[in-house]
Order: C-alpha cells, then sequence, then structure tokens
C-alpha cells in the first residue's frame, strides 16, 4: 500500500501517519523530518535548507528531490509506504509518478487533511518539543506535567523556529500557493479521498481507516 497524506501545516499529517503506517505495517517517509536530522547533523543538505526552514518557506526541490528518491528506493520502503510532506506541489508529483513508474509501483490513495486556518494557528503556535527525546507537547491540548519541562527526561522544551505566528502565516501562504493545485492533480486521477481532520487524535485515526480502507 502506498498513501499520500496531503494537507497544511499543522493538519496533523505527522502524528496521523506515524499511526497509521504502524496499523498497517508501512513506512512512514517524512520529508520535514528527514530534513531536520539533515540539519542537527549539519550535513551539506541541511545547512542550505536551514535558511528555508526558519522562515516557514519550502526548502527548494533541488534540496529535497534526491533525498526523497533515495529514502523511498530503501528496502523498507518496498513493502509501501505513507508520504508525509511530499509531494509539494505538481511538479514534484509528476516526478513522483516517474520514480514509481521505475520501480514498477503505483499510489492507492491521497488523503487531504481538512481543517480550518484559525485552527492551524492554535496548532502551531502552541506546540513544544524536547531537543533531546523529540517528544512533542502542546501548551493547550497536551501540556507537560511540569511547565517548560518534558516528562520523559526533564529537558527544557523548545519552540520550532518555523511555529512562531509569522512564520506560521508565511507556511500558510505558501501552502496555498504551491501545495493546493496538488488537489486537483490527484482529484482528476480519482486518488483523492477528503478527512475531516478536526476532532481528537483517535476521532481521526478512526476516519482515516475508514477513508484508506473503502
Amino acid at each position: 500500500m502506498r498513501l499520500i497524506f496531503l494537507g497544511p501545516p499543522g493538519a496533523g499529517k505527522g502524528t496521523q501517519a506515524a499511526r497509521v503506517a504502524e496499523h498497517y505495517k508501512l513506512s512512514h517517509i517524512a520529508t520535514g523530518d528527514m530534513l531536520r536530522r539533515a540539519l542537527e547533523l549539519r550535513t551539506e543538505l541541511g545547512l542550505k535548507a536551514k535558511p528555508f526552514m526558519e522562515k516557514g518557506q519550502l526548502v527548494p526541490d533541488e534540496l529535497t528531490i534526491p533525498m526523497f528518491v533515495e529514502r523511498i528506493g530503501e528496502q523498507d520502503a518496498q513493502k509501501g509506504f505513507i508520504l508525509d510532506g511530499f509531494p509539494r506541489n505538481v511538479e514534484q508529483a509528476e516526478l513522483l509518478d516517474q520514480v514509481l513508474d521505475e520501480m514498477g509501483a503505483q499510489l492507492d490513495k491521497v488523503l487531504k487533511f481538512m481543517v480550518l486556518g484559525i485552527e492551524l494557528v492554535a496548532r502551531l503556535s502552541g506546540r513544544r518539543f524536547c531537543p533531546v527525546c523529540k517528544s512533542v507537547y502542546h501548551l493547550v491540548k497536551q501540556p507537560p506535567k511540569i511547565e517548560g519541562f518534558c516528562d520523559k527526561d526533564g529537558a527544557a522544551l523548545e519552540q520550532r523556529p518555523d511555529d512562531n505566528e509569522e512564520a506560521i502565516l508565511e507556511r500558510l501562504e505558501v501552502y496555498g500557493e504551491k501545495t493546493k493545485p496538488l488537489f486537483d492533480f490527484y482529484a482528476g486521477r480519482g486518488l483523492l479521498v477528503d478527512v475531516d481532520a478536526i476532532g481528537s487524535t483517535d476521532v481521526v485515526f478512526g476516519r482515516l481507516l475508514s477513508a484508506i480502507d473503502r
């Protein structure tokens, strides 16, 4: 099974992709995670991507595409995957088609996460993470037991540079310009399925499973 999760920043794609991947025993391939890891390791790719990530801008194709192509060719991805954060524009989607054709594979479904803009700003601006264990918290919906510190290791929580309000608005604007055309691209191929992404994690997870199994 090969799936794509589409939706704006803060829609919950990463959280749900991890759960759905575990449920179906698929690989969860998240472009954002790969870029952040490259940044942490101070690779050439990570350093080049850093200014774009900090401003909430899309990382250019020439930086993300080689990494992505290599990743879906790895052994674990051959059994099926969920793409989270890729493709981000029609050009990338067309490239994905070419890569899958060469693999003798094809997409099964594209899940579109439906959520309001005001909800997205609230979700992202309240998000915090542990720099040690990478646990994610939310100041309102999932606060740590001790304010400002990770429950697991006591490290001081941090906010991602692109989770401040200015960067969030920039990310949403870029998303609207670059990513929304993908909806028409995949709808025209009969692959797009709308999923209501507002609600508890468990409720949205259930909706996703129903959409995938239909």
